[in-house]
């Protein structure tokens, strides 16, 4: 008892929670009843975890076994290449030992062969259906019916190259990752095109991690994988699971994490490819009714309170770490799973929203369970939360009292900057406000800092330098051209991208292409583009051709990152700020370094005098400088001397420094 209480009082050291104290208990007491009640107190949660070697299709030693959860289900048949698509063999038992709807089939080995097609046919009273298996680790589409099915994958197995992978960094630098739109070509790329042509980009612009979007099996590619069908299956549009497995090792040999986009907050609702309807009710793995249905994604909502779906899900976070040795996890929709309403609508700008009753407890569980389980089976995983609503605790340890989440994606930020570069000019732009968008966060948790990833981009918006550039980048980009939009635009990018990476409180997210000013928006083939992959691709040629200013960005997001990273910024606290807002100038201090910002549009400052601690200071790095695309202005052998300045007000310490406009420097101190 008085261990709980211990571990509470970190959580309730934010006096706003005090009031809450009885529900956090609660919470944490349901956490421990849950975790008693799945496990029966006889394992621990991770080996619960572990329905992927139960379910599904396995080699054993005399043969091939299947089994499938389908309590409703009065008949179920295996149906494949290996018996004609005929129901009447092969099938399967239901287990007289087990009182929770399992049913089970044993053949030879000779029965089924690698790569056979195949699905279940599932009989209920008053219907039937053709189904995927739930637990399926291969799923493809046929080109010309478009029809999925399950796949027989039995190849010789993959031998790793890097088998006890752990980072060497503290803080991630995230590169935003979708396979499929990775390519030049109009098409759908694959992971060996990603592992050959892209990892080593990422690589060399200075990323030590890769976030792969998309990888759950889904039947629209335009949903962006966020409506899975089969949550087993590595998508096979993108290639097959050895090919997936060599592109995480491969990025394991340089040095770099891959996590993934784990979508558990809903499902499709698509019954023929995904669980929806699976046994004849709807009820199976989602709830009933109107509760079941998430209305603004046209989905199907998870039951995370019934043991079953808990066995699924938490299999689920271990199998990838088992299978495919993935790193750690962005969880998708927390929010979403959070509250009855998914959030919709809600400004959560009270304290009390957080612990009434439009709270889903029993999601909240999960959601910690998932960590813990995570957590237990890779101790280096990194778990990241996409949370708008401000969950207190969403990213505390479990032993403190939290949900468990490594870090919570900082969505206020790239909302502050593409409403400060849509709505208002940069006239008007508040260096106070600014330093408060970028460092607001909760003393219990590291956050993601970023300018924009997918979301700002999808179809409807733009990317953050056709925001700031818009169609002059068609006919202005090409490095003998002079446009005051181009220069205002490239000058502002990397400022913007720079004073949120070097403010990160835990890590740091680009979405592919943006490093280097991808232009335009992120649209998937439709009906309504024609079926066009024109905007689901990445134009690398743009930085690859050195008429073009683009070269410019990502020469600057390259020498930043470096910095970043060798000075280890995000891993030291921030110890001295200094804010003037009427001549747009920001500093501050991490490490040895101090992080000098103008970000006025017109005034240029010669002797500016600002407050740094005492110190002699040389340029390290300036967005400016030629190579980044900027007028020189800033000499690079320069020694300051912050001293005591007697004719300011109670004598500050400080540099004179030239600075200027639309200019970001960093200086290193000796």
């Amino acid at each position: 008892m008085n261990n709980q209480k211990m571990k509470l009082a970190k959580l309730l050291d934010d006096p706003y929670l005090a009031p809450f104290k009885e529900k956090i208990q609660f919470r944490q007491k349901m956490v421990q009843n849950t975790e008693l009640r799945l496990t029966g107190g006889k394992t621990d949660i991770a080996t619960f975890a572990s329905g992927h070697e139960y379910f599904g299709l396995h080699r054993s030693d005399d043969g091939w076994v299947f089994r499938e959860w389908a309590p409703n289900a009065s008949a179920i048949y295996l149906i494949g290449d290996f018996n004609g698509w005929k129901d009447d063999n092969y099938y399967l038992l239901k287990k007289i030992d087990l009182d929770a709807g399992v049913w089970e089939i044993k053949l030879p080995f000779e029965a089924i062969r690698h790569e056979d097609l195949y699905k279940l046919h599932v009989c209920w009273d008053g219907g039937n259906g053709d189904r995927i298996p739930s637990y399926a680790r291969r799923v493809v589409q046929d080109e010309e019916t478009k029809i999925f099915s399950a796949q027989v994958w039995a190849p010789q197995p993959y031998t790793w190259k890097v088998h006890d992978f752990k980072p060497n960094f503290t803080s991630p630098l995230i590169y935003e990752s979708h396979i499929g739109m990775a390519q030049e070509t109009e098409g759908v790329g694959s992971y060996e095109e990603f592992r050959i042509k892209i990892l080593p980009q990422i690589v060399e612009a200075g990323y030590n991690t890769v976030q792969i979007m998309a990888l759950m099996e889904h039947p629209y590619y335009g949903s962006f994988g966020y409506h899975v069908s089969s949550f087993f299956a590595a998508s096979s549009r993108f290639g097959t699971p050895e090919e997936l497995k060599r592109l995480v090792d491969d990025a394991h040999s340089m040095g770099v994490a891959v996590i993934m986009d784990l979508v558990h907050s809903h499902a499709v609702k698509n019954e023929f490819e995904g669980l929806s309807c699976f046994d004849g009710t709807q009820y199976q793995y989602f709830h009933d009714g109107a509760k079941g249905n998430h209305s603004a994604w046209d989905s199907k909502c998870f039951n995370y309170g019934k043991t079953e779906v808990m066995h699924f899900l938490l299999s689920n976070c271990r199998f990838w770490l088992d299978e495919y040795k993935i790193d750690g996890y962005r969880f998708d929709g927390i929010t979403s799973m959070l509250y009855y309403d998914h959030g919709l609508g809600t400004a959560f700008e009270g304290y009390d929203h957080y612990f009434d009753d439009s709270v889903d407890e029993d999601a909240l569980v999960y959601l910690t369970l998932a960590n813990k389980v995570i957590h237990s089976v890779n101790p280096s995983a990194m778990i990241i939360a996409e949370d708008v609503s401000g969950m207190p605790g969403l990213g505390a340890s479990i032993e403190d009292g939290g949900i468990g989440f490594d870090y919570r994606l900082a969505l206020g930020i790239p909302d502050f900057w593409f409403h400060a570069v849509k709505k208002t000019s940069d006239n008007d732009w508040n260096m106070d406000g600014m330093y408060y968008a970028l460092t607001d966060h909760r003393a219990d948790e590291k956050t993601i800092s970023y300018v924009e990833c997918h979301d700002q981009a999808i179809v409807g918006s733009k990317t953050m330098a056709f925001e700031l550039m818009d169609a002059s980048m068609y006919y202005s980009m090409e490095t003998s051209n002079q446009d005051i939009i181009i220069d205002r635009g490239i000058a502002l990018h990397k400022m913007i991208r720079l004073i949120t990476v070097a403010t990160a409180n835990g890590g740091y997210l680009n979405f592919m292409g943006n490093e280097f000013g991808h232009p335009e928006w992120i649209d998937f083939p439709r009906e309504g583009n024609n079926w066009s992959y024109k905007y689901a691709r990445r134009q690398w040629s743009l930085k690859e051709k050195g008429f073009l200013k683009y070269r410019f960005l990502s020469e600057f997001d390259k020498s930043m990152l470096s910095v970043i990273t060798e000075y280890k910024v995000i891993d030291q606290e921030i110890q001295h700020c200094y804010v003037h807002c009427d001549d747009k100038v920001l500093v501050f201090k991490r490490g040895t370094l101090i992080f000098v910002f103008n970000f006025h549009p017109t005034q240029s400052n010669k002797d500016y005098f600002i407050t740094i601690p005492r110190g002699s200071y040389t340029v390290l790095m300036n967005s400016d400088e030629e190579q980044f695309g900027g007028q020189e202005r800033i000499a690079d052998d320069q020694l300051f001397k912050a001293t005591t300045q007697p004719k300011k007000k109670a004598g500050a310490i400080g540099i004179k420094i030239y600075l200027p406009c639309r200019t970001a420097i960093i200086l290193k101190g000796i």
